[in-house]
């Protein structure tokens, strides 16, 4: 969590120019400010952002396929094409075509709920992305039979109702989101005529029976039916989206409010030992960890129709109220297993994948609607540190649970170490059935927004990693610009334009300068800029940009210990944006997935399940490890720049091209529990009469064991023996 309020009096809408540099150059002038966000009382021309009255946007997103990936991100994609993701629509009961709702004009059948869409998501964006034509056709398949499936009151899809005669609308959410991107890439119209009828629909059904409580899921995530509802109006203006968009904000649960009760909390609660409910547990109207991640950003979401700054500042806290209780670790969640409990916020405690990628959407929408910085340094966290580990490296099975110390990932059921029954850490194509399904957004819907439109014509870049953006800016004018880099692997990233256009305008480009970066500095064609970048703002440049135009960025990382002062005055250890585990030598056992998965796994008939093999890894050299660190804690710690990986994929123990070298202690009675998982921390500092040895700390994201929250080794009367 890095300063995430600092920033919040640009969030509500305050833009300020810090400081204006200009050189008159030979063919166009040019300019160099330092932004807060661009200037939003400009609308622009080609990509639609948000009418009136709706909040002016601040970022737009660009259709899908207009960012593609290179590098390490092109590798990851590639992974995830010949991977799980690319093939579930072979493998999944739950996608199989005979006897499946989605297929069905008039939505009945066996197989009918959030796993079509979920895979979806990611499958067809990754498609277009990829250009991918036999995907394509697959995708349209589906989206075809969706379209198909209104009915004449101008509902779609499956028929799901409960025994209270009301509908469960949540898996339809995810497939607008589906339709959107198809609608993106196509322009088919029918997407607007299939969205406006059943949004007329959703009208008119009474309050009391619209996104009802008998259907827990769709009245907690009532969020991603406000976004598409507010994606159409900026397509069409019809007025009755905004009266649509008041009713599910009424009828979707509350995120605001902060004195709910217990029975208002009515997704599973537990407490540790029985102990009794703390009172902040009523400030979340609900504790799933993927529920927190993707429907936080309701309020913000809704303050862009009510322009109302207490809704945004909802978004913030409840951002706030998640980490202070389960958040204090490394990596950017929260340790919430399933549903967070009181007493059980050990860096032990995971997040499931399908919270991890929730996240990232969240965050990235929030970037759209606010502006601040501080979103894209965080998706920058959970997608580097977090997301890489929760997938096995040929991305051909992921885990259910992932968490910042975690030294065992078996088949065991470690119950109540970690909330749930079964075998949630182990490495299977069949895991769990949300997150086997919904992993395969991260990366696709990263890469769509590693660059935005904004307001005045001009492009953003927000989120680095390497790529390609082709866009329309200044008067219509198409332009190319490629990220030549590793980051995060390395501190330099080389920009280069590309046009082909004779007919030359000023458009602005703005980088965002991360909020960890001190020292950042820009170059336009070898230049440096007059203009002093500063951390968690933009850079804003301005000019007539010619073929052949480069900007190099230089953000140079510093080496930062956090101390978890909440949990155990623990140790973590960052490098610019990315955080480092202990190096653990990793040992797989592979086992059959059949034997292994856990009860709803659900195979189509026929398939081949030993090409799907489940993983089991265990530590073979030791983990128990606490810190020696300096007086200066950053000078305890080595910085080691190896080769690039041959195979352009970064995120093994093996290939990581960063690793840091410090002084440690082993602590003997920090030993696997009663529960087969690490033990919990105790406050540091911590007394070892061990020797100090040198290990080795590998880019967390390529450790999927690891120790990433530290104990810290003490010698003075406040060092205490670990019991």
């Amino acid at each position: 969590m890095r300063g995430y309020f600092k920033t919040l009096v640009v969030v509500l809408g305050i833009a300020g120019l810090i400081s204006c540099k200009k050189d008159e150059q030979a063919e166009s002038s040019f300019t160099a400010e330092v932004v807060n966000i661009p200037d939003t009382t400009k609308t622009n021309q080609f990509y639609r952002g948000n009418r009136m009255p709706l909040q002016s946007s601040v970022f737009i997103k660009l259709p899908v396929g207009a960012v593609k990936p290179k590098g390490w991100l092109a590798e990851c994609l590639s992974r995830q094409t010949d991977g799980l993701n690319g093939h579930l629509g072979e493998i999944s009961a739950w996608l199989q075509k005979e006897d499946n709702a989605w297929l069905s004009k008039d939505g009945s059948g066996a197989w009918g709920w959030e796993e079509v869409p979920y895979w979806l998501k990611g499958y067809g964006n990754m498609a277009y992305i990829m250009e991918d034509q036999k995907m394509i056709e697959e995708t349209k398949s589906w989206i075809e039979a969706a379209l198909a499936s209104q009915r004449e009151d101008g509902n779609f899809g499956p028929k799901r109702f409960g025994e209270d005669g009301t509908q469960d609308f949540w898996s339809n959410m995810i497939m607008l989101y589906c339709l959107q991107s198809y609608y993106e890439y196509s322009q088919d119209e029918r997407v607007i005529d299939l969205m406006t009828n059943y949004f007329k629909f959703q009208l008119e059904i009474p309050d009391e029976k619209f996104l009802s409580k008998s259907h827990y899921w769709q009245r907690i995530r009532g969020g991603d039916n406000l976004y598409s509802v507010m994606w159409l109006y900026n397509r069409t203006g019809d007025k009755f989206l905004l009266e649509l968009a008041e009713k599910i904000h009424r009828n979707t649960a509350d995120w605001g409010k902060r004195d709910n009760t217990l029975d208002e909390i009515n997704n599973w609660k537990e407490t540790r030992e029985g102990k009794e409910w703390p009172d902040w547990f009523g400030d979340l109207v609900d504790w799933h960890n993927v529920n927190v991640a993707q429907a936080f950003r309701e309020p913000a979401q809704y303050s862009q129709l009510s322009h109302d700054k207490k809704d945004l500042e909802a978004t913030y806290k409840d951002f706030k109220i998640i980490r202070d209780h389960f958040g204090q670790v490394p990596g950017g969640m929260f340790g919430a297993d399933e549903n967070a409990r009181p007493g059980y916020d050990d860096p032990r405690q995971g997040i499931e994948t399908c919270g991890v990628v929730e996240q990232m959407n969240s965050n990235e929408q929030l970037i759209r609607i606010t502006g601040d910085t501080f979103w894209a340094d965080h998706t920058e966290e959970v997608a580097f540190n977090t997301f890489p580990a929760t997938m096995m490296p040929d991305f051909r099975s992921l885990r259910y649970i992932t968490s910042p110390n975690m030294v065992v990932n078996d088949d065991k059921n470690h119950r109540p170490g970690i909330m749930n029954d079964g075998p949630f850490l182990m490495m299977n194509p069949f895991s769990s059935r949300c997150c086997q399904h919904n992993h395969g957004q991260g990366w696709p819907y990263l890469i769509e927004n590693l660059w935005m439109a904004t307001p005045d014509n001009g492009l953003a870049a927000v989120i680095y990693s390497p790529g390609t953006v082709k866009a329309k800016v200044a008067g219509g004018e198409e332009v190319s610009i490629t990220s030549e880099t590793k980051y995060p692997f390395e501190d330099q990233l080389q920009f280069s334009i590309h046009t082909s256009s004779q007919e030359h305008k000023e458009y602005p480009l703005y980088f965002r300068i991360p909020g960890w970066c001190t020292k950042a500095s820009v170059k336009v064609n070898g230049e440096e800029i007059e203009a002093t970048p500063e951390a968690g703002k933009y850079i804003k440049l301005n000019r007539d940009w010619k073929d052949g135009d480069q900007i190099t960025l230089v953000f140079p990382m510093q080496l930062k210990v956090r101390r978890w002062q909440k949990n155990h005055n623990s140790a973590s250890v960052d490098y610019g944006p990315l955080t480092f585990s202990l190096k653990i030598d990793e040992k797989y056992i592979e086992k059959r997935s059949d034997e292994t998965a856990i009860w709803d796994s659900k195979w189509q008939e026929g398939v081949d399940q030993a090409k799907w093999p489940s993983y089991e890894i265990y530590p073979d050299s030791p983990w128990n490890y606490a810190l020696v660190l300096n007086e200066n804690p950053e000078d305890s710690f080595e910085v080691i720049k190896k080769s690039w990986p041959a195979n352009n994929f970064p995120f093994t123990v093996n290939n990581a091209p960063l690793v840091l070298k410090t002084k440690a202690k082993q602590i003997p009675n920090w030993t696997i529990d009663q529960y087969d998982l690490a033990g919990e921390l105790q406050d540091s500092p911590v007394k070892s009469s061990e020797a100090i040895e040198t290990v080795e700390l590998v880019p967390m994201g390529a450790a999927r064991l690891r120790i990433s929250a530290f104990p810290v080794i003490g010698e003075g009367e406040n060092a205490k023996n670990w019991e």
